[in-house]
């Protein structure tokens, strides 16, 4: 299974290399409703995930599901728009394959985002939130199986799975723009399920910040093969039982729809820094 599963990590990574020569150094993968962020590069080639042998393709609102290949802030970047989940029935290996991919074409630092529900019920909605440290609940470690020795150790350290140097890099871009964020724990779930009110409660108490359905195993699978990682959560809603509202998808859209250019700002401001920390 590992051949055959690395060998298609490499059919696809030179598919891409087929459509272009493109040479990124940060990979920055879009969440739920934040796809507009990519009008802000400078493109230079797009690859639709659909034109790639092997690789998924997200059934979800809000994905568009495709690279852009180009440059923000003169850095060269590769973004990821939409993404694949677990829930949607993929196995494990195949949701984080667009971010080996992405290490196989040569990136450095992943920078992933995503929506989240918020655990703090102080917490205003919408708001950004770094990701300082993580947990995976109720899903698979995508690095479990025969390890792949060509991508990384089979016990990797995962003490500083989100760069310190670079979280650091995001608060201070943030100040520089006059803009509050939080930082905090992020929850991955297997979804699609919204979390009950006691799952919410739980995940509080034991200190969680956020909680969603994708990020933590791609992070996992970067760092395994020696990338930098940071990421950022957009807080899209309260968890269940915060509020008296019911949780839709909508809404998560709709959070992304109203913090777009605020959330646009800070990754157009920060990949530049972060290139060079």
């Amino acid at each position: 299974m590992a051949n055959e599963y690395y060998e298609k990590l490499i059919r696809c990574r030179d598919a891409v290399r087929a459509k272009t020569d493109f040479q990124p150094r940060i990979g920055l993968t879009l969440g739920s409703g934040l796809g507009p962020v990519a009008e802000t590069m400078d493109i230079v080639a797009t690859v639709d995930y659909k034109d790639l042998p092997g690789f998924p393709v997200s059934t979800v609102p809000g994905h568009a599901g495709r690279f852009l290949f180009g440059y923000i802030g003169g850095v060269p970047v590769v973004c990821m728009q939409g993404r694949v989940h677990y829930y949607e029935g993929f196995d494990i290996h195949d949701v984080v394959l667009p971010a080996r991919v992405m290490g196989l074409l040569g990136i450095k630092t992943l920078f992933l985002t995503n929506a989240a529900g918020g655990l703090d019920p102080k917490m205003d909605i919408p708001s950004l939130m770094v990701i300082r440290d993580q947990m995976m609940f109720n899903l698979p470690n995508p690095l479990m199986g025969p390890n792949l020795d060509e991508l990384g150790p089979r016990f990797p350290d995962m003490s500083d799975i989100y760069d310190p140097a670079l979280r650091k890099v995001l608060h201070e871009t943030a100040a520089k723009l006059g803009q509050k964020l939080e930082e905090g724990v992020y929850i991955q779930l297997s979804g699609p399920s919204f979390e009950t009110p006691f799952e919410v409660r739980y995940f509080g108490s034991i200190g969680g910040g956020a909680v969603g359905m994708s990020t933590a195993c791609e992070a996992v699978a970067a760092r395994h093969m020696g990338l930098r990682v940071c990421g950022i959560s957009c807080i899209a809603n309260l968890g269940a039982g915060l509020t008296d509202a019911p949780l839709c998808h909508e809404e998560v859209m709709a959070a992304g729809d109203a913090i777009a250019e605020r959330f646009s700002a800070l990754v157009t401001a920060a990949i530049p820094a972060i290139d060079k920390a």
